[in-house]
């Protein structure tokens, strides 16, 4: 009979146990997220509102071209899509910013120590 890992015995033979494992992890990533969610969902508002106001822009300016072609020129022909623009441009740079390092650190570490077990489980096998 040819070896099989262990893990393949214990997912056999104890399967509630391969259940709670990932249950756990389960557990974890919910609890990762949620301290992370919040920093998650401010980027995604920042990404929506940078797409829109460079959206908003694009409209304004190519009003602002037509009406400059016909009427005479106006601070407010410009400025309107500057507004626009800028808005843009910060909520860009906010979407940019980098998720802290500690996030999701207790996961890594747990994954590394599970695959570090499977190693060692092979290794003696």
């Amino acid at each position: 009979m040819a070896m099989v890992h262990p893990i393949f015995s214990v997912l056999i033979s104890r399967p509630e146990l391969v259940v709670e494992h990932v249950a756990g992890y389960a557990a974890l990533v919910q609890e990762e997220a949620s301290s992370v969610g919040l920093e998650v969902a401010k980027r995604v508002v920042a990404w929506a509102v940078a797409a829109l106001g460079l959206l908003v822009f694009l409209i304004l300016a190519g009003v602002a071209v037509m009406l400059g072609a016909i009427h005479e020129f106006h601070w407010a022909l410009v400025l309107a899509p500057a507004v626009a623009l800028l808005i843009s441009v910060v909520a860009w740079r906010i979407a940019q910013q980098r998720l802290p390092h500690k996030a999701f650190t207790e996961l890594k570490a747990q994954l590394d120590a599970d695959a570090q077990a499977l190693r060692t489980l092979g290794a003696g096998s």
